[in-house]
């Protein structure tokens, strides 16, 4: 797997609704490295900390192998990387091949793999869309949130290493379509309950 855009994003004011909203899924690639720190990337909007940022949620990675999907799906947009508010837009990414708890080098930092993107209505406000939220569900492949082991800076061209794997967690694309699955596996659920690697909100999900 190799970084083919490092994205950050600025707090932005919209009107979604009739509510006037700050975000900071607007995400756009940035030419300079990037800072991955313990509870968010340094210099990225992080709006409502309740729901991004943390341990649990300090990075978000997203696969470039979805967006030609994506492409079809909405034609009529502008597209650059960062359209889904990842900070790392990484070639070859698979959430099939990737399970919560494993351990990656990205540059100069150590990252852990905690839990599947479950996405909200800001989604809906990039893709000036009524609709991206439930499609987004049902492609069924999120990327993943990192937590962060070593701080360190990361650049476009870095290749993402798998240096430990956790066999025992339920992959990434197993654990997303557990959450949103009508009928849920309760072995599969206790698993995931069980698993120290799995980040808090997930679990809360769960529960």
């Amino acid at each position: 797997m190799k970084i083919v855009s490092t994205n950050i994003g600025r707090q932005r004011i919209v009107v979604w609704k009739n509510e006037t909203i700050k975000t900071g899924i607007f995400k756009y690639p940035v030419h300079e490295r990037i800072y991955l720190g313990r509870t968010d990337v340094q210099g990225d909007a992080v709006i409502e900390r309740k729901y991004h940022g943390g341990i649990d949620k300090a990075c978000y990675m997203f696969s470039e192998d979805h967006y030609l999907a994506w492409k079809a799906k909405f034609p009529q947009l502008e597209w650059n990387y960062g359209m889904f508010g990842e900070n790392l837009t990484v070639r070859g990414l698979n959430e099939k091949m990737i399970r919560i708890g494993d351990v990656f080098k990205i540059g100069g930092a150590k990252v852990q793999v905690s839990e599947p993107r479950q996405p909200c209505f800001k989604l809906n406000i990039r893709f000036n869309s009524k609709t991206a939220v439930k499609e987004f569900v049902n492609f069924n492949y999120s990327g993943c949130y990192l937590r962060i082991l070593n701080e360190g800076f990361v650049e476009t061209g870095d290749r993402v290493e798998r240096i430990e794997s956790n066999p025992q967690s339920l992959t990434v694309f197993e654990t997303f379509n557990l959450i949103y699955a009508r009928k849920k596996d309760p072995k599969l659920i206790e698993r995931a309950l069980k698993d120290p690697f799995l980040g808090i909100s997930t679990k809360k999900s769960f529960k």
